[in-house]
């Protein structure tokens, strides 16, 4: 167990980090928004160990989307649309960053928005957003209110609204067999490649491509914090065990 002393020294560390730095990039994953009540999906409690009719990551793949698209929306609005969330004081302490000209940007995993509702602007989401949805069709965009408002509809499935169309809506997410967005990942990478800080917080690196994004950094500082341990420790400069929010929150912008 890491001492409470030590806990003091990690973030005055920090502190000085984030004072020196004139380019940060922040990397997170599902532990920045667990702190917001989001489930994360390897955990013991995470959406992977929940008992399904299928196993959780064969249901958000491409084949199952085209195969078993009524069952897919019913575990999508279930487990995927989460009401009420808000951001947590990692979102806000990174938004409040970036507006003192400290954050270059965030690189996230996450699909659920909470970055921009805590006020970041410039916000690569590798795998996308439950908040868009477009029409297969006529590549109409949708917020997340028709997928909700879907269950409802005769065959429980989000359909467009533009006349003449009535094409099937899919969530802009990033499905298992689907690659990346091309333009986010060299944003992502451009983004990371000119930081001279990269903080990465709340993930275990372990879901590729997007955790090799950080062998294009080349900084001064590579952060560390997360509650167990990962494997790039060891190339650190630092690594501070702890919640990504608690640990944020003690930081003062300056």
């Amino acid at each position: 167990m890491i001492s409470k002393k030590q806990k003091v020294v990690d973030i005055d560390i920090l502190q000085k980090i984030i004072d020196k730095s004139k380019s940060i990039v922040f990397f997170g994953g599902a532990g920045v928004s667990t702190e917001s009540g989001i489930p994360d999906f390897r955990s013991r409690d995470g959406l992977y160990n929940l008992k399904w009719a299928y196993p959780p990551e064969e249901i958000i793949s491409r084949t199952f989307f085209y195969e078993n698209t009524k069952e897919f929306y019913r575990f999508y609005r279930e487990k995927l649309l989460i009401k009420g969330v808000q951001p947590n004081a990692a979102h806000y302490k990174l938004a409040e960053l970036e507006k003192a000209g400290k954050l270059a940007a965030v690189v996230t995993q996450n699909i659920d928005g909470l970055h921009q509702l805590a006020g970041s602007k410039k916000v690569y989401e590798l795998h996308g957003s439950v908040l868009r949805n477009y029409c297969e069709r006529c590549h109409a965009f949708y917020d997340e209110k028709i997928i909700e408002e879907s269950a409802s509809s005769p065959d429980k499935l989000p359909h467009c609204t533009k006349e003449g169309c009535g094409g099937l809506i899919k969530p802009d997410v990033v499905l298992y067999e689907e690659g990346l967005d091309d333009e986010t990942i060299n944003n992502s990478i451009m983004a990371i490649k000119n930081a001279d800080t990269l903080i990465i917080g709340g993930t275990s690196l372990t879901v590729y491509p997007a955790a090799g994004l950080i062998d294009y950094f080349h900084g001064e500082n590579l952060v560390l914090i997360n509650k167990t341990a990962t494997m790039q420790d060891g190339r650190a400069t630092l690594v501070i065990r702890g919640k990504i929010g608690e640990v944020l929150d003690q930081i003062k912008v300056n």
